[in-house]
Protein backbone atom coordinates (compact mmCIF):
# COMPACT_ATOMS: atom_id res chain seq x y z
CA UNK A 1 0.00 0.00 0.00
CA UNK A 2 1.19 3.48 -0.84
CA UNK A 3 0.71 6.05 1.91
CA UNK A 4 -1.29 9.13 1.04
CA UNK A 5 1.15 12.08 1.08
CA UNK A 6 0.57 15.12 3.28
CA UNK A 7 4.06 16.50 3.89
CA UNK A 8 6.64 17.58 1.35
CA UNK A 9 8.90 14.62 2.19
CA UNK A 10 5.99 12.19 1.72
CA UNK A 11 5.27 13.77 -1.65
CA UNK A 12 8.93 13.41 -2.66
CA UNK A 13 8.67 9.67 -1.93
CA UNK A 14 5.52 9.41 -4.07
CA UNK A 15 7.18 11.40 -6.87
CA UNK A 16 10.06 8.91 -6.79
CA UNK A 17 7.60 6.03 -7.16
CA UNK A 18 5.95 7.90 -10.03
CA UNK A 19 9.28 8.53 -11.74
CA UNK A 20 10.20 4.86 -11.34
CA UNK A 21 6.85 3.79 -12.81
CA UNK A 22 6.11 1.81 -9.66
CA UNK A 23 2.42 0.80 -9.67
CA UNK A 24 1.08 3.85 -11.49
CA UNK A 25 -2.58 3.38 -10.58
CA UNK A 26 -1.93 3.13 -6.83
CA UNK A 27 0.54 6.01 -6.97
CA UNK A 28 -2.04 8.15 -8.78
CA UNK A 29 -4.75 7.21 -6.26
CA UNK A 30 -2.47 8.20 -3.37
CA UNK A 31 -1.59 11.47 -5.10
CA UNK A 32 -5.25 12.30 -5.75
CA UNK A 33 -6.07 11.72 -2.06
CA UNK A 34 -3.01 13.66 -0.86
CA UNK A 35 -2.82 17.14 0.57
CA UNK A 36 -0.08 19.73 0.91
CA UNK A 37 0.09 23.04 2.75
CA UNK A 38 0.35 25.44 -0.22
CA UNK A 39 2.66 28.06 1.24
CA UNK A 40 5.71 29.92 -0.06
CA UNK A 41 8.79 27.73 -0.21
CA UNK A 42 6.94 24.43 -0.02
CA UNK A 43 4.75 25.26 -3.02
CA UNK A 44 7.75 26.14 -5.18
CA UNK A 45 9.69 22.98 -4.23
CA UNK A 46 6.60 20.81 -4.64
CA UNK A 47 5.87 22.33 -8.07
CA UNK A 48 9.44 21.92 -9.28
CA UNK A 49 9.58 18.29 -8.14
CA UNK A 50 6.23 17.51 -9.77
CA UNK A 51 7.19 19.16 -13.06
CA UNK A 52 10.61 17.46 -13.10
CA UNK A 53 8.99 14.09 -12.47
CA UNK A 54 6.40 14.55 -15.21
CA UNK A 55 9.07 15.81 -17.64
CA UNK A 56 11.11 12.69 -16.94
CA UNK A 57 8.07 10.52 -17.65
CA UNK A 58 7.35 12.42 -20.89
CA UNK A 59 10.95 11.99 -22.03
CA UNK A 60 10.87 8.26 -21.31
CA UNK A 61 7.53 7.96 -23.14
CA UNK A 62 8.92 9.82 -26.14
CA UNK A 63 12.04 7.65 -26.21
CA UNK A 64 9.94 4.48 -25.95
CA UNK A 65 7.73 5.73 -28.76
CA UNK A 66 10.78 6.19 -30.97
CA UNK A 67 11.93 2.64 -30.17
CA UNK A 68 8.45 1.28 -30.90
CA UNK A 69 8.27 3.17 -34.20
CA UNK A 70 11.67 1.93 -35.31
CA UNK A 71 10.57 -1.63 -34.53
CA UNK A 72 7.22 -1.14 -36.30
CA UNK A 73 8.85 -1.46 -39.70
CA UNK A 74 5.97 0.33 -41.38
CA UNK A 75 3.39 -2.14 -40.08
CA UNK A 76 0.15 -0.26 -39.51
CA UNK A 77 -0.88 -2.22 -36.41
CA UNK A 78 2.47 -1.67 -34.71
CA UNK A 79 2.43 2.05 -35.55
CA UNK A 80 -1.08 2.42 -34.13
CA UNK A 81 -0.04 0.56 -30.96
CA UNK A 82 2.97 2.85 -30.54
CA UNK A 83 0.77 5.95 -30.87
CA UNK A 84 -1.85 4.56 -28.48
CA UNK A 85 0.81 3.74 -25.89
CA UNK A 86 2.18 7.29 -26.13
CA UNK A 87 -1.31 8.79 -25.85
CA UNK A 88 -2.09 6.58 -22.84
CA UNK A 89 1.00 7.89 -21.04
CA UNK A 90 0.08 11.50 -21.85
CA UNK A 91 -3.47 10.94 -20.53
CA UNK A 92 -2.00 9.47 -17.35
CA UNK A 93 0.35 12.43 -16.93
CA UNK A 94 -2.52 14.88 -17.40
CA UNK A 95 -4.26 13.11 -14.50
CA UNK A 96 -1.08 13.42 -12.44
CA UNK A 97 -1.11 17.18 -13.01
CA UNK A 98 -4.80 17.45 -12.09
CA UNK A 99 -4.37 16.90 -8.36
CA UNK A 100 -6.91 18.29 -5.88
CA UNK A 101 -4.01 19.23 -3.58
CA UNK A 102 -2.89 21.87 -6.09
CA UNK A 103 -4.76 25.20 -6.24
CA UNK A 104 -6.90 25.54 -9.38
CA UNK A 105 -4.80 28.24 -11.07
CA UNK A 106 -1.56 26.26 -10.76
CA UNK A 107 -3.32 22.98 -11.60
CA UNK A 108 -4.56 24.37 -14.92
CA UNK A 109 -1.09 25.71 -15.70
CA UNK A 110 0.47 22.28 -15.00
CA UNK A 111 -2.13 20.48 -17.08
CA UNK A 112 -1.48 22.93 -19.91
CA UNK A 113 2.19 21.87 -19.87
CA UNK A 114 1.16 18.28 -20.67
CA UNK A 115 -1.42 19.39 -23.22
CA UNK A 116 1.13 21.58 -25.03
CA UNK A 117 3.64 18.73 -25.09
CA UNK A 118 1.02 16.35 -26.52
CA UNK A 119 0.11 18.97 -29.14
CA UNK A 120 3.79 19.36 -30.10
CA UNK A 121 4.17 15.57 -30.36
CA UNK A 122 1.11 15.39 -32.61
CA UNK A 123 2.39 18.21 -34.83
CA UNK A 124 5.78 16.52 -35.09
CA UNK A 125 4.14 13.23 -36.08
CA UNK A 126 2.01 14.99 -38.69
CA UNK A 127 5.07 16.79 -40.10
CA UNK A 128 7.01 13.51 -40.26
CA UNK A 129 4.09 11.74 -41.89
CA UNK A 130 4.10 14.27 -44.74
CA UNK A 131 7.34 12.66 -45.99
CA UNK A 132 5.50 9.35 -46.54
CA UNK A 133 4.49 9.55 -50.19
CA UNK A 134 1.91 6.75 -49.84
CA UNK A 135 -0.12 8.85 -47.40
CA UNK A 136 -0.61 5.80 -45.19
CA UNK A 137 1.33 7.19 -42.23
CA UNK A 138 -0.44 10.53 -42.50
CA UNK A 139 -3.80 8.78 -42.32
CA UNK A 140 -2.73 6.74 -39.28
CA UNK A 141 -1.44 9.82 -37.48
CA UNK A 142 -4.63 11.79 -38.18
CA UNK A 143 -6.88 8.91 -37.08
CA UNK A 144 -4.93 8.05 -33.90
CA UNK A 145 -3.97 11.36 -32.32
CA UNK A 146 -1.54 11.63 -29.42
CA UNK A 147 -3.11 14.86 -28.18
CA UNK A 148 -6.59 13.61 -27.34
CA UNK A 149 -6.36 13.70 -23.57
CA UNK A 150 -9.30 12.85 -21.33
CA UNK A 151 -10.79 15.72 -19.42
CA UNK A 152 -10.62 18.07 -22.39
CA UNK A 153 -8.54 21.18 -22.29
CA UNK A 154 -7.13 23.70 -24.69
CA UNK A 155 -5.41 22.38 -27.76
CA UNK A 156 -7.10 18.99 -27.71
CA UNK A 157 -9.29 17.82 -30.50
Amino acid sequence: MIEVPHTYSEWVHVFTLLKDRSDDERVLAAMQAGTIEWQPGVAERFSQKLIDTVNTRMNVASDQFQVNMSRAGGQEGAIVQAIIALRKEMVFLSKVMNLPAIPEKERQHYMDLVIKQADMMQKSLEDSAKRDISGKLSSIVRNHKVNILSGGGKGNE
